[in-house]
């Protein structure tokens, strides 16, 4: 059972063993294909999550609810013979965030929609995210109340498992939550979460689930989000000092009950970092624009091989189509990059951020890909333009263990990445 999958992370640091586990965030079928195909090589379970944004009851800026999300990801999974009894799936920031702009009941009645359909479509594993404030409320809210509207959407998942007799959940809550998808600026440095507010966060949800008869749900509660000093901007990334978290991993041992902390915005980091985040109790690591600008960067690298054997133009090749795409539907990235028309065009396709992730779905993007992938299909791609343009998988062509295939070259510098998590978590 997935729940039970994770509860064992607990007892294996209860225990002295470091083990974690990676949290794929993304929607794009190529990464989640990467994921199960490395699930596969490690015999690992692999733990998809899907955001309050991009999957809700109203179908998100995927389209997908929860249902048909879940569809989604098993029949990815089927096509690479991936048990789907292995795959954990999960939601991040379940709470009133997508309609944080309506009044605070109207909003908790979206959140607990969306909760509720999370938990029928099997997602047995819940980052419970109400630490936002709603219209006519302050931005960040008091922990207590941030904790009583968290028990309120664990009741909701509690009564829509009991009532379809499926696997109980697993939660996780926090008050100190990162923005998702990472900062909207430069950082030069973070506060770390201070111990004393870790364990007064997950003390003060565990009165909140007793006031609201969830004690037997408060006991799966796995992880708290914290903030360990990790965070990505557009431009830059800070990445984890042990040392500086040193005293907010330590507080584990002082918590109301064991469990873990889940790192987000955890993109980027180098894999020392992430494997040190793992030793430190930040044992589940969150990950999804990271993979993303991995699949980017393969793409652009394809289309620069096509343009260098003359099999496109600068005019008519991917990353024209992606600028003339952004530029002409701009709602993804204009509120978020800053600067010079310069500026502004490298962050659209090379930004930390990733914000062009959002639009490898729409039509026109997808057409770009497959006419790329297509006009690569029976070419003898040089070696030497791999090397220069795909360093990141260039090993593996030489070696013989990846046939240079432009869909198979993609899907494997994406693997490239998640294989750095795999040796983190252990």
């Amino acid at each position: 059972m997935s729940s039970e999958m994770l509860m064992k992370l607990v007892q294996d640091r209860r225990a002295g063993k470091c083990s974690g586990i990676v949290s794929v965030c993304s929607a794009h079928p190529l990464v989640i294909e990467a994921a199960f195909r490395q699930g596969l090589m490690e015999n690992t379970a692999v733990l998809i999550e899907a955001t309050c944004n991009q999957v809700n009851h109203r179908g998100g800026y995927t389209g997908m609810t929860p249902e048909k999300f879940r569809i989604f990801v098993e029949k990815i999974a089927r096509q690479v013979s991936f048990p789907v009894e292995r795959i954990i799936m999960g939601g991040d920031h379940l709470g009133p965030n997508p309609w944080k702009n309506l009044s605070a009941d109207a909003a908790m009645t979206e959140a607990r929609a969306m909760v509720e359909a999370y938990a029928k479509a099997g997602f047995t594993k819940l980052h419970l995210d109400t630490s936002m404030g709603c219209s006519g409320e302050p931005i960040a809210l008091s922990d207590s109340l941030t904790a009583s509207r968290a028990a309120t959407l664990a009741k909701v998942a509690e009564d829509a498992v009991r009532e379809r007799g499926t696997e109980a959940p697993v939660y996780v809550i926090g008050t100190e939550v990162p923005i998702p998808g990472g900062a909207l600026e430069a950082i030069d440095s973070l506060e770390v979460t201070k111990p004393n507010a870790a364990i007064a966060t997950l003390d003060i949800h565990r009165r909140a689930f007793e006031a609201a008869g969830l004690s037997d749900a408060f006991i799966r509660v796995i992880a708290a989000v914290v903030q360990p000093g990790v965070e990505f901007g557009n431009e830059n990334v800070i990445v984890y000092d042990r040392e500086k978290a040193q005293a907010l991993s330590a507080s584990l041992d002082s918590m109301p009950i064991p469990i873990l902390f889940e790192a987000h915005s955890t993109d980027y980091q180098p894999e020392k970092a992430l494997a040190a985040l793992v030793q430190d109790g930040f044992a589940i690591l969150k990950v999804g624009p990271g993979l993303t600008f991995a699949l980017r960067e393969a793409l652009y690298g394809l289309d620069h091989i096509a343009i260098e054997l003359q099999l496109e133009t600068d005019s008519t090749g991917l990353r024209m189509c992606m600028e003339k795409l952004m530029l002409r539907e701009p709602e993804y990235w204009q509120r978020y990059y800053h600067g010079s028309d310069q500026a502004l065009r490298i962050q659209r396709h090379f930004s930390y951020s990733d914000r062009i992730r959002y639009y490898w779905t729409h039509p026109d993007a997808m057409a770009a890909v497959s006419r790329l992938f297509a006009v690569l299909e029976d070419v003898a791609i040089p070696e030497t333009l791999i090397s220069q343009y795909l360093a990141r998988v260039y090993p593996q062509v030489m070696s013989g263990q990846l046939v240079p295939a432009p869909r198979e070259l993609v899907i494997a510098s994406v693997q490239q990445v998640l294989a750095e998590y795999a040796v983190a978590v252990g």
